[in-house]
């Protein structure tokens, strides 16, 4: 029986050559970096503390705004536009649990003439003695607004209309007896008050009103033509 031939060491080579197309493609996979492996479990709950970090500071930004654009720059109290918010918000709550209050709106009697006279410098420091006042007669729950200009509004808790009114008058008596000096002359200011009483059946708005009309017939009862009154001093 004859033997099987074996191949050359030629034909052996030959059979095992590889082609120029096939060796380049075999290069490059072996020169092909490793793919970029998932993120691990911790690198995910980083980035989400680093979402919810960003997400906390855009939401005190949010009610810092919220906050400014609810604030009388000058004076630090509530704006108009806060007073009437916290004023709907009371309301609403007087409506749920039958509460009570008081709304006193007050003008300042004589800011014009000191403006005119001593500038609008002299007419700023009055408003802040102003609000300084109303604040040290009021309680931390009550609320003061400037509602613009020379005006103002007290948002009072729990009064009955007596004690309504005697809050006002007390309110005008301490804003009278401040006195300031401007270019050597001591000056006093001067407030008118008016009440609306607040309840479930209240309507902001209205109340606003009726405390803003019974203000300006206690400013005509005051003074018809309020003037600046010089308590002493040189010019």
């Amino acid at each position: 029986m004859k033997k099987p031939k074996r191949a050359s060491p030629a034909k052996a080579s030959k059979g095992r050559n590889i082609s120029p197309a096939r060796s380049k493609a075999a290069s490059s996979r072996a020169a092909k970096p490793a793919l970029r492996r998932a993120p691990a479990a911790d690198d995910g709950k980083a980035i989400i503390r680093g979402l919810r970090s960003k997400l906390r500071a855009a939401l005190l930004r949010i009610s810092e705004l919220e906050a400014a654009a609810d604030t009388d720059f000058l004076l630090g109290i509530a704006n108009r536009r806060g007073f009437e918010r916290e004023l709907a918000r009371a309301i609403a709550y007087m409506k749920r649990y039958r509460a009570s209050g008081a709304l006193i709106v007050l003008d300042v009697d004589r800011l014009k003439p000191i403006n005119d006279s001593f500038g609008h410098a002299a007419g700023d420091e009055v408003l802040k003695a102003i609000v300084a006042t109303l604040t040290r007669q009021v309680r931390a729950s009550d609320v003061v607004g400037r509602l613009g200009g020379d005006e103002f509004a007290l948002l009072l808790w729990n009064l009955s209309e007596t004690d309504a009114k005697a809050k006002a008058a007390a309110l005008e008596q301490a804003i009278d007896e401040l006195s300031f000096v401007f270019r050597g002359q001591h000056v006093t200011a001067g407030a008118s008050t008016g009440v609306a009483l607040l309840g479930p059946q209240s309507a902001a708005g209205r109340a606003l009103e009726e405390a803003d009309a019974a203000m300006y017939v206690r400013k005509a009862s005051r003074r018809h033509e309020p003037r600046i009154r010089l308590v002493g001093g040189e010019r």
